[in-house]
């Protein structure tokens, strides 16, 4: 495999991984930075992975799938492997508290407010969630090296996509550190290494997979990929989005993500 190629996807996974840090340095600023903007992004974030997912993704599955096994059986491997990758991610959050999941994040203000007595139960929250999203980033680190792999202009959707997914994931761990040991500089960097696993769950994956790696490995990957994203979405950026602002400004960034992504996929189809 050409290493230019592997360089590439993987600078994209560090990229997407490390954005962590955007949400740090948000929540040092979070009486200045608008709810609804990052709400928008949030949906507009969903609408990318979602639409990549069933538009592109599971259709290369499907296709490498086919071409390996057959039509009919291809695309039944292909939708047994998307629902999981569905069952895989569902299965981390579950075995993840919400009080330590990542995606958990509405309660941060009202704990800062309270900080002088909460400061330990803060720190915990904050490197709970630090380790939650060493975990959740796993699979994503793969979803974003695997699409530049094989598409570099997929792969930058996914990499944005995900990175705008990192940005609340970034404040859930700094915004309790900070406010636990006042140090924005522990917690900066706390946060921003917690993306370090997304590059790592790339590598490894890569590293596992590429003595074996052909049409079947590639179409189930991809499908079980395009299950975990579609489940992210749903269950996460939405949700967490709705939070962060109102039902509409959600769904409009969800729809215009979308668009955006359809538009791309035709100017370099």
């Amino acid at each position: 495999m050409d290493t230019g190629a592997i360089l590439f996807a993987l600078g994209l996974t560090i990229f997407a991984g490390l954005s962590t840090g955007i949400g740090s340095i948000m929540s040092f600023f979070s009486k200045k930075f608008n709810p609804k903007f990052l709400a928008g992004a949030l949906g507009f974030s969903a609408g990318v992975m979602i639409y990549v997912s069933m538009i592109e993704i599971f259709v290369k599955a499907r296709e490498a799938l086919g071409a390996y096994y057959g039509e009919k059986p291809g695309y039944i491997y292909t939708t047994i492997a998307f629902f999981v990758g569905v069952a895989l991610i569902a299965i981390i959050d579950k075995l993840i508290p919400s009080y330590e999941n990542p995606h958990e994040i509405s309660n941060i203000d009202h704990e800062a407010e309270n900080a002088e007595r909460t400061d330990g139960r803060l720190m915990r929250m904050g490197l709970f969630s630090a380790l939650a999203i060493g975990i959740h980033n796993f699979p994503e680190g793969l979803a974003t090296f695997m699409g530049a792999l094989t598409d570099p202009t997929m792969g930058i959707s996914i990499a944005v996509a995900i990175a705008i997914h990192n940005i609340p994931e970034g404040i859930a761990v700094s915004a309790p550190i900070y406010y636990a040991t006042k140090s924005r500089k522990k917690a900066f960097w706390l946060s921003f290494l917690s993306g370090f696993s997304e590059p790592v769950g790339a590598l490894l994956g890569f590293f596992i997979l590429r003595n074996v790696f052909n049409d079947a490995t590639f179409g189930l990957i991809f499908a079980g990929v395009a299950g975990i994203m579609v489940y992210i979405s749903l269950d996460e950026l939405l949700p967490t989005a709705e939070e962060y602002g109102e039902h509409h400004v959600a769904i409009g960034g969800l729809i215009a993500g979308m668009a955006v992504m359809a538009v791309s996929l035709l100017l370099f189809a």
